[in-house]
C-alpha cells in the first residue's frame, strides 16, 4: 500500500500553496468585510490551468487525478473557506462535462475551465432541499424553447455567473423522473438574482434566482429529458469530495492557529498548552485531521479506480460526514482554546468557527451522506 502522493501531486500541491498564500491570503480580508467573491482569483487559477485539474485536456482542463482536485480544494479552504467555496470542480460544469455534447463543452465547459467564465448550479428552492425531486421550477416546451418559470435559492456563484446549470421540472407526475438539465444563460429575459447575506462563508457569493417566462433553446438541453435527477446523484458524489477536503483544510487551519496559541499564551505561570485539557484537545485535533485527510484522498483515488460512481458513492459520503463532523469539533475546539480572544472579529478563529457550520449543510446535509451510506449498505 502507498500512502505517499506521486511527485506529479506533490509538485502541484506545492504550486497550489504558493499560489494560495501570494494571490489569495492578501485579499481575504477584504472579501470577507465586502462579503464579495474576488472574481480575479478564478480567473488566475484558471490561467495557470490550477482551477480544474481533473478536468479533459481536451478542454483545457490538467488531466490529473481526482486527488489533485482536492488538493486545490484543502490548501484554498485553509486560507478561506469562503473563497474555495467558488472555485475549483462544481457541480455545474461537472454535469455538462459528463453529460454534454461536444458542442456544449466547449461553449460552457472550457471557458469555465480557463477561468474565463462562471457557472452556477440551480437546484435548490425555497421548499425543496435534500428532497431534491419535490423542485417546482417548471420547463414547459414550446416549440424551439423551454419557458421556465420558479425560483431558487443558497445558489453559489448566482449573482457572479455567466449561466445557470439548472434543474427543472418537464414532467411534474414523474416526480424526480421528470427533472431535466437546462443551461440558462444570465443575459435570458426573466432571469433575476439577489444576493443572500450569510453567517460565515462571507466571501462566497450566494444568491437567490427567479425565472419569470424565461425562454431557453432546446439546444441548451443537457443529455436527455427527465434524466437530470439522476446526473445530480452522479454529480453529487464527486462534489461530496470537493466539500470534504475543503473541511479538511478549514480544521488544519483552525489546528494550527489553536497549537500556536497554546504555545504563546501563558496562564497560572506556564503555556496553555501545558495544560493537560488543552494538550489533549490539540492531540485529537491532530489525530482526527490526518485520519479525515487520509479518508477523503482515498475517496479520491478510488473514484479515479472504478468504473461506475456508485461503487465511491458510500466512501465518498463517508469522508463529508466524518471530515464534516472534524472539521465542526476542531474549529469550535479552537475557538474555545482561543477563549475571548478568538471571538474577535479581527481573528480568524471565529470566522473559522463559522464557515465549519456551512459544511455539514453544503452537497447534501451530513444527515443525507448518512442515509447514502446506510442504503449502500443494503439497509
Amino acid at each position: 500500500m502507498d500512502f505517499e502522493l506521486s511527485e506529479e501531486e506533490k509538485m502541484f500541491q506545492q504550486a497550489i500553496r504558493d499560489f494560495c498564500q501570494k494571490e489569495i491570503a492578501p485579499v481575504v480580508d477584504e472579501a470577507e468585510e465586502k462579503e464579495e467573491f474576488p472574481v480575479e482569483i478564478a480567473r488566475k487559477l484558471g490561467k495557470f490551468g490550477y482551477l480544474w485539474p481533473s478536468a479533459p485536456i481536451e478542454y483545457g482542463g490538467g488531466g490529473m487525478s481526482k486527488v489533485c482536485d482536492a488538493i486545490v480544494k484543502e490548501e484554498t479552504a485553509y486560507v478561506c473557506a469562503g473563497i474555495s467555496q467558488c472555485l475549483g470542480p462544481d457541480i455545474a460544469p461537472d454535469i455538462i462535462r459528463r453529460h454534454g455534447t461536444h458542442e456544449q463543452k466547449l461553449k460552457w465547459l472550457a471557458p469555465v475551465i480557463a477561468g474565463e467564465k462562471i457557472g452556477a448550479y440551480g437546484l435548490t428552492e425555497p421548499d425543496a432541499g435534500s428532497d431534491a425531486a419535490s423542485i417546482k421550477t417548471r420547463a414547459v416546451r414550446k416549440g424551439d424553447y423551454y419557458i421556465v418559470n420558479g425560483d431558487k435559492c443558497f445558489i453559489t456563484r448566482g449573482n457572479i455567473c455567466d449561466y445557470v446549470t439548472l434543474m427543472a421540472s418537464t414532467d411534474p407526475s414523474k416526480g424526480g423522473r421528470g427533472i431535466t438539465v437546462l443551461i440558462v444563460e444570465r443575459s435570458t429575459p426573466g432571469f433575476s438574482n439577489a444576493k443572500m447575506k450569510k453567517m460565515g462563508i462571507h466571501s462566497a457569493d450566494t444568491a437567490m434566482l427567479a425565472f419569470q417566462d424565461s425562454p431557453v433553446p432546446v439546444e441548451n438541453l443537457i443529455g436527455e429529458e427527465g434524466r437530470g435527477f439522476h446526473y445530480t446523484l452522479e454529480a453529487l458524489d464527486y462534489n461530496r469530495l470537493d466539500y470534504a477536503a475543503m473541511t479538511v483544510g478549514l480544521a488544519q487551519a483552525a489546528y494550527e492557529a489553536a497549537l500556536d496559541y497554546a504555545k504563546r499564551r501563558e496562564q497560572f505561570g506556564q503555556p496553555l498548552g501545558k495544560q493537560e485539557r488543552i494538550s489533549f484537545a490539540i492531540a485529537d485535533m491532530a489525530t482526527m485531521i490526518k485520519a479525515a485527510r487520509w479518508q477523503v484522498y482515498y475517496a479520491c483515488w478510488l473514484s479515479d479506480h472504478v468504473e461506475s460512481n456508485l461503487e465511491f458513492s458510500a466512501d465518498a459520503a463517508m469522508a463529508k460526514l466524518f471530515a464534516g463532523n472534524v472539521c465542526m469539533w476542531v474549529t469550535q475546539e479552537s475557538l474555545q482554546i482561543h477563549g475571548g480572544h478568538g471571538l474577535m472579529m479581527d481573528s480568524p478563529v471565529q470566522r473559522y468557527a463559522r464557515d465549519a457550520r456551512f459544511y455539514g449543510l453544503m452537497a447534501g446535509s451530513l444527515e443525507m451522506c448518512q442515509l447514502v451510506i446506510a442504503r449502500r449498505l443494503g439497509l
